[in-house]
């Protein structure tokens, strides 16, 4: 087998492993919250947005069906963690935002695992920080579009 080859499965049997990993990390953190994964996530992901956003953005970033998605915003709107605005460009559609106690109490609980992963990273240097960057968003890219088109081939 060839360096190229070898250093292609060592990257996929690692990008595995770090899937599994993180999907225990993720399942650590919802159970420290007192949340369901899925839930966590999607803080996660409003935490990154700038500003409130629709039910339906929500849907499209977690991948899930607009039903899901309003039942999801249901969960932690009633858990304190969102609250809902009104769109000023469309009064009958709602925003979603995290309350400021939720992204107290998310950050909290990140402080540790941050922490860990800011040591695990200053062994890099800032090239191989930003190749680090570059292929964690196209894999992110690649698993979106990927995700997709399993849920819409079956």
């Amino acid at each position: 087998m060839s360096n190229r080859a070898e250093m292609l499965k060592r990257i996929t049997d690692e990008s595995q492993r770090h899937y599994a990993a993180y999907t225990l990390f993720n399942q650590a953190m919802a159970d420290q919250l007192g949340i369901h994964p899925t839930d966590l996530q999607c803080v996660a992901l409003l935490d990154l947005e700038s500003g409130p956003i629709s039910t339906g953005e929500i849907a499209r970033l977690a991948g899930l069906t607009p039903g899901s998605a309003t039942r999801l915003v249901d969960r932690l709107d009633k858990a304190g963690l969102v609250v809902r605005h009104a769109d000023p460009a469309d009064r009958r559609r709602a925003l979603v935002a995290l309350t400021p106690e939720a992204r107290a109490r998310i950050g909290a609980a990140w402080d540790a695992p941050g922490r860990a992963f800011v040591e695990m990273l200053d062994r890099y240097d800032d090239d191989a920080l930003a190749l680090i960057a570059d292929y964690l968003h196209q894999a992110a890219t690649v698993g979106r579009a990927q995700a997709q088109r399993l849920t819409t081939s079956g």
